[in-house]
């Protein structure tokens, strides 16, 4: 079975050594193992919530694009696109807006974090507060519920934004799926052992620190970073501590077994750290060279990536077009001429062999479907306390005989022994309705 994962990358800032070891490498290893559809995409619309300067939300994309293409992302292999080309998501963002509820949005952690901060400088609650940053995890779940990911790789502080997700996805279901599920509830996948590097002074790498080893830039430039590499006054033949030393611990992050125990065996046999620095810039430059040689070229003709960003998009919207025009059927915006279409065919398809389907509702209430052959719903019965009150007034429906319809405006209801016991859908016309409810007595005689 094909599980299908989905990753969004950050377009703020440029990609440094953390960034690749901790989530780009691993990503796209995990990208190569057979069982795995991998969507990877451009999250600049996210960037926007945090970032106001077009020209640097514009070089990002085309930066971290071309640094996931150099690290070794197949696009060939994986759908790889921005999430601006894909119209669909803020249409299907919109859609799940309507569905979701304000107070799980009020407890999302990052627009906690913001009241909270406002509230602690004495300002107004949601004083800086966008609806970009107030609905992040809306967006979120379009891109996530558009492509009915499996699983989705994210940092702790994201999990509560997949379980949103979820939420979403299960209430516009309840609302929508008429005995089918649209979407697929996503599961939250936390890498214990992604790596996470120290800097130049030990503290995570990191650019809010500026602390970082550029990956991409030239070699000088990274020969320098690595010069730079805070290290104790141990001198040259003095026994270094491999286990104290964040040096050996970037060295460690990049190397074979073999050759990080040979490296380890040095630093405690005295080897120098100027000599030290040289090892790791040696082993990264013997990594990198390939990889940061591409990205420049990627980095020189943008036309180029745009083109493969497009490719990407268009492999996207294959699933996504007709996804949402299941998703706007659903929700009521059809168009007319299926609409008259599909009042016609009503009494056909309810003549075919129908079925009750029984189940338990959220609140432990008991209730039941009369479904059609093809799984449209034809009733939706009203809520019984007990399995077996449901089970009785089904079973009377099942052995046929004449039935109470009375309409209700552009749906109806299904009365028995003087007690509404059920209702039909809402139709968009009284021809629509009333072919139903004629294709609703003929399903029940009897099944």
């Amino acid at each position: 079975m094909t599980t299908r994962i989905l990753t969004g990358i950050t377009t703020t800032g440029t990609p440094h050594l953390g960034n690749y070891a901790g989530a780009i490498r691993p990503a796209i290893r995990a990208s190569q193992q057979p069982g795995v559809d991998s969507f990877y995409f451009l999250a600049d619309y996210h960037a926007l919530i945090k970032c106001d300067d077009p020209l640097r939300i514009q070089r990002s994309r085309l930066e971290i694009a071309a640094t996931w293409l150099a690290g070794g992302l197949d696009p060939d292999k994986v759908t790889f696109y921005r999430q601006s080309d894909i119209p669909e998501i803020p249409e299907l963002t919109w859609l799940l807006t309507c569905v979701a509820a304000k107070g799980l949005l009020n407890r999302a952690h990052a627009y906690k974090a913001s009241v909270d901060k406002n509230v602690e400088n004495g300002e107004d609650p949601d004083a800086g507060v966008t609806m970009g940053l107030f609905s992040y995890p809306v967006l979120m779940a379009a891109d996530i519920l558009m492509f009915n990911a499996n699983k989705v790789p994210v940092g702790r502080d994201q999990i509560q934004h997949v379980e949103m997700a979820r939420d979403i996805g299960q209430r516009f279901n309840h609302l929508f799926g008429q005995g089918k599920d649209f979407f697929a509830l996503p599961e939250a996948v936390i890498e214990e052992s992604v790596a996470t590097l120290p800097g130049l002074d030990g503290r995570k790498m990191s650019k809010s620190y500026d602390n970082t080893i550029p990956l991409f830039t030239s070699a000088k430039d990274m020969k320098d970073a690595i010069s730079r590499i805070v290290t104790d006054s141990r001198a040259p033949g003095e026994a270094k501590d491999p286990d104290n030393a964040h040096l050996f611990t970037l060295y460690q992050a990049f190397s074979t077994p073999e050759q990080c125990a040979g490296f380890r065996e040095e630093l405690l046999q005295g080897l120098g750290w100027g000599d030290a620095k040289q090892r790791l810039f040696q082993l990264l430059d013997g990594q990198l060279a390939e990889k940061r040689e591409y990205y420049h070229q990627l980095i020189a003709r943008p036309a180029d990536l745009e083109d493969i960003l497009l490719a990407g998009a268009a492999k996207a919207r294959k699933i996504a077009t007709p996804f949402l025009e299941q998703l706007r059927e659903a929700v009521g915006l059809r168009s007319f001429r299926s609409s008259v279409q599909a009042s016609t065919e009503v009494k056909k398809k309810a003549a075919k062999s129908a079925r009750f389907v029984s189940f338990r509702d959220e609140d432990g209430s008991f209730r039941f479907r009369l479904l059609a052959a093809d799984g449209e719903q034809l009733l939706l019965s009203r809520s019984f306390a007990d399995g077996k009150s449901a089970g009785a007034v089904s079973k009377q429906l099942q052995q046929g005989g004449e039935v109470d319809v009375r309409v209700e405006g552009l749906s109806f209801g299904l009365w028995l022994n003087g007690e509404q016991v059920a209702d039909g859908p809402q139709f968009d016309s009284a021809e629509a309705r009333d072919a139903a409810i004629e294709g609703l007595r003929v399903a029940l005689q009897p099944l």
